[in-house]
């Protein structure tokens, strides 16, 4: 506002002493214009400050609303039921969160710093115009008019095609993510120059929408361009006008067309202003989306579950969806604290089903999972999570250190207790030959370190929780046959302290021999259970299984060890044999 003073000031200049040179003499002519000038230097100052002030606020404003759209697109997303995980890209949802923030943050500084300082300004050159003659009104709005209809009509196929962008670009996103992720299995069967050229594929796609998008903006420019130029020359000719009819002085309409160009001038950024809004708006109707998917709530009568005592699975029926057959079929188990069970079946039988249900990254269709006689669909879920020690067959590790990964389920614990973790995974070896220790970086989920490493490494973190519920999902299967044995002995000596449930998940059944009892699923439904020498002598599917993958043995049950000592091995060319 204070910069369309500056204008006034000269046209005072020039009618008050520029043009009155024979009716004041030199002193006053002098005098005036310094003090009008020094005037002019008092408002660039005063503008200058202002705007040095906008710009920080505007800044202080912007990044804090981008904050904030993206800390709630990733809170949101993180509390999404695991089945949306299971329909999306990682990268697809990251790119559509930087989108969103960036493209809000564009519009508003574009807003505030261009559409926003004309509306004053324009207000302030209709108040000065009506004080000096209302023919001027009427050009500027009807000028304006004109512009912002035809900006109107053009801008909304430019919508359209910003969000065919979008949605190709989230998708390139995730398709280089997930090539990113996969590079070594790109590479190495010789897959890099296909894999190339299918992202390049995407890439041009993503090219040829944003070409078609820059030819309906560069059309839109010129017409408003075009539409200023127009108004500029009309508000010139009427200002003649008005000075040919005495009704403004020279100096006024120098103020005046000053203003107007000053105006007028950010409106031909209109184009980018519609642009950012277009691009903001087909941002956050994207991000509209991700916000409506529902996410894991706390019942409202949810109940404090307490230290994990018991655990039991009540007639429970889960079917994904769109599948056919249910993947887990009326599955009833029960486990107290100090019991060791295992479910043991062929590939898609339900065990990993059966495991996110009891996690409630599934939630059953029918019957209902227990926890100290509590239905999950009342507990706090969350307090019975950090009670979890939850080890998978594909490991998850961070891209930190040994230490940050550790630290990462258990912040509190000191470097005794970690080392303590790590010896009891048999890490020992692994540790003493990196070369910082604890604070080695093991690179982006691990790759520094070797398959079998990278299991024990995990399992390790998840007995840094002391968990009363420790879950091994096929952890041993990534395992050499002398590391699975070591680790199967500190599971073994573990479930032996009786201090927690242990749940072992697992096809090589070498690993739960020790359980209390071993469950049999096949196509979801739990069709076998007792130890394994009741399952042997019963010669149903579990003995199939076991002779499969130790070979022909002499008739009757194999030995099996006592309880906290390693079983019986196999003899030479038995032990791997259909493992």
């Amino acid at each position: 506002m204070l910069a369309l003073v500056d204008p006034i000031i000269f046209g005072w200049l020039v009618d008050d002493y520029a043009n009155q040179r024979d009716a004041k003499s030199d002193e006053e002519l002098v005098g005036g214009a310094l003090r009008l000038l020094a005037l002019a230097v008092a408002v660039a100052v005063a503008s200058r400050a202002c705007k040095a002030m906008q710009d920080y606020v505007t800044r202080m404003v912007v990044q804090r609303f981008g904050t904030q759209i993206f800390n709630d697109g990733l809170r949101q997303t993180l509390r999404l039921r695991y089945r949306e995980f299971e329909d999306q890209n990682s990268g697809e949802t990251l790119s559509l969160l930087l989108r969103v923030r960036r493209d809000t943050e564009r519009f508003i500084n574009a807003f505030i710093n261009v559409l926003y300082a004309s509306a004053i300004g324009l207000a302030f050159l209709l108040w000065y115009a009506i004080t000096k003659s209302w023919l001027l009104v009427p050009v500027f709005l009807l000028g304006l008019l004109v512009l912002g209809g035809l900006s109107g009509l053009l801008s909304r196929q430019i919508r359209s095609q910003q969000r065919a962008l979008n949605r190709e670009t989230t998708r390139n996103a995730g398709f280089i993510t997930e090539s990113l992720r996969n590079v070594a299995l790109i590479k190495s069967p010789g897959l890099t120059f296909r894999e190339i050229r299918r992202l390049e594929a995407q890439t041009h796609k993503i090219f040829e929408l944003e070409m078609a998008k820059v030819r309906r903006i560069r059309w839109l420019s010129f017409l408003q361009g075009t539409t200023l130029s127009v108004l500029k020359l009309s508000i010139l000719f009427t200002l003649l006008w008005l000075i040919f009819r005495d009704v403004l002085s020279t100096g006024e309409l120098i103020a005046m067309q000053f203003i107007s160009v000053g105006i007028l001038a950010p409106l031909q950024e209109l184009g980018t202003i519609i642009l950012a809004w277009r691009e903001a708006s087909s941002s956050l109707a994207n991000f509209a989306e991700l916000m409506a998917k529902p996410v894991d709530q706390r019942p409202k009568d949810a109940v404090h579950v307490g230290p994990i005592e018991s655990l039991r699975f009540e007639h429970v029926v889960f079917r994904h969806r769109g599948a056919d057959e249910n993947a887990l079929d009326d599955v009833s188990f029960s486990a107290r604290r100090g019991d060791t069970i295992a479910f043991v079946g062929p590939s898609g039988s339900g065990k990993s089903t059966l495991v996110k249900l009891l996690l409630g990254l599934y939630r059953a269709n029918e019957g209902e999972v227990f926890f100290n006689d509590v239905s999950t669909k009342r507990l706090r879920y969350n307090e019975a999570r950090r009670q979890v020690g939850y080890v998978t067959q594909e490991t998850s590790l961070f891209a930190g250190t040994v230490r940050e990964n550790m630290l990462f389920v258990r912040p509190d614990a000191t470097d005794a207790q970690i080392l303590a973790a790590l010896e009891h995974a048999q890490c020992s070896a692994l540790l003493a030959r990196l070369p910082q220790g604890l604070d080695t970086v093991i690179g982006e989920a691990g790759t520094r370190l070797s398959g079998g490493e990278r299991q024990r490494l995990s399992i390790a973190r998840a007995l840094l929780r002391e968990p009363r519920l420790l879950i091994f999902d096929e952890a041993t299967s990534a395992l050499d046959s002398l590391t699975e044995q070591q680790v199967t002995e500190t599971v073994r000596r573990i479930s032996g302290q009786r201090t927690q449930i242990s749940l072992l998940i697992a096809h090589r059944l070498s690993t739960v021999l020790h359980a209390d009892t071993i469950y049999v699923l096949e196509r979801g439904r739990i069709v076998e259970q007792g130890s394994h020498a009741q399952l042997v002598a019963a010669k149903g599917l579990y003995y199939a299984m076991w002779r499969q993958q130790v070979g022909e043995r002499p008739a009757g049950p194999p030995a099996v060890a006592p309880a906290g000592e390693a079983p019986e091995a196999p003899e030479e060319g038995e032990g791997e044999a259909g493992a």
